[in-house]
């Protein structure tokens, strides 16, 4: 069959892991032209190569193909394997890079994934570890993946620009997932998050929090932020502080937003109390932004409401980030499938911004591989 599914064509560097996770989950081959051809430095850059090994890692039999200077990209995907593994990730993008992939992926393989990555755990760019387990994990246990043997666990921490830190993620296989209506985000009950340090002083994650909560407690009573003071080997190369901080209604609902500071050696200091103050009123707009999921989040529910069983899902979802836009194409491409969409307005929903209530039917999308025991 997977002669005779036609090659999708893209050209560019943008999306390439949107790209290369839908080919691998619809079994279609793709080509990819013209990867930064006008650059000085042409080509694939060392964490998209790095992202690359990844995928054939996770996968059985996929065919990686590309030229010279690295300006075109063949994949014909394999069939998801899992198991237990390694990879060192590129210390230029974070942790959060590669683990959002293998979030979308993980739940379709033929045996559990557990695999260790090793890089940055946190940096300015890319969704941070923390954010990912405090928000991403609860998502799939919604569409019926959970377990003692999902997890996320921070071993070491690592900013940029040496990295140097360590997690693992583990993720139960599933057979089919199951459809969700989520649209009623419900109201907020209580605020948690970690301030980290790592070869600083400890007393910059106190800073951090108390500015914080000078912000949060005029809104809300129930906040505890954790400080995480990583010493040692565990705090990976290079020194750096952050704030991760994550908003629960009652409904389950989670939305996160967080901060780090400026990797050493780049850009001016920053004081531990602004990026508190900036880290919480970050948080306030995440809130208003509302919506199921939040922005970091939007295009793993898409995608896992794409792939349920052939059942109305619904998800309310606050304003779509220009990366889940292009997902949303993506996914007509990939999988023929298009969402319903329906934007409501604040007035309607009493609330925050505009919000969209996404709906679609899910494909039926079945884990062949999964033996029925």
């Amino acid at each position: 069959a997977a002669g005779e599914a036609q090659c999708l064509s893209y050209t560019g560097c943008n999306l390439l892991r949107q790209r290369l996770v839908l080919a691998t989950l619809s079994g279609r081959p793709l080509k990819i032209r013209k990867i930064r051809a006008k650059e000085e430095d042409p080509g694939l850059r060392d964490f998209e190569a790095s992202f690359i090994r990844l995928i054939d890692k996770v996968t059985n039999g996929s065919r990686i193909e590309i030229n010279q200077t690295g300006t075109t990209l063949y994949y014909q995907p394999g069939l998801l394997y899992g198991g237990s593994l390694e990879h060192d990730c590129s210390p230029s993008r974070g942790i959060g890079y590669y683990l959002e992939s293998l979030l979308c992926l993980a739940p379709f393989m033929k045996h559990p994934l557990k695999i260790v990555l090793r890089g940055v755990t946190n940096d300015q760019v890319d969704p941070s570890v923390d954010v990912l387990k405090a928000t991403a994990l609860p998502l799939l246990k919604k569409f019926g993946i959970d377990g003692e043997s999902l997890e996320i666990k921070i071993n070491r921490r690592g900013m940029p620009p040496k990295g140097g830190g360590e997690i693992l993620f583990a993720c139960p296989v599933r057979k089919v997932l199951q459809p969700v209506q989520f649209t009623d985000p419900g109201k907020i009950k209580r605020i948690r998050g970690t301030a980290y340090s790592v070869r600083v002083s400890p007393q910059m994650a106190n800073r951090m929090v108390e500015s914080a909560r000078s912000i949060l407690n005029k809104f809300l009573p129930d906040i505890y932020i954790y400080t995480d003071h990583m010493k040692g080997v565990s705090s990976g190369k290079s020194p750096g502080f952050g704030m991760c901080l994550t908003a629960e209604t009652i409904n389950g609902t989670i939305l996160s937003a967080e901060l780090a500071s400026n990797p050493q050696g780049q850009g001016a200091a920053v004081l531990p109390e602004e990026l508190g103050q900036n880290c919480a009123k970050l948080l306030l707009e995440e809130i208003y932004r509302g919506g199921c999921v939040d922005s970091t989040n939007q295009s793993l529910a898409l995608l896992l409401m794409t792939l349920g069983q052939r059942d109305v899902s619904k998800v309310l979802l606050g304003p779509l980030s220009p990366y889940t836009i292009e997902f949303l194409r993506h996914l007509r491409s990939f999988f023929q499938i298009i969402f319903k969409m329906e934007t409501k307005t604040p007035e309607e929903e009493h609330m925050g911004g505009e919000k969209v209530l996404m709906t679609c039917v899910g494909i039926g999308f079945c884990n062949l591989s999964k033996t029925i025991r």
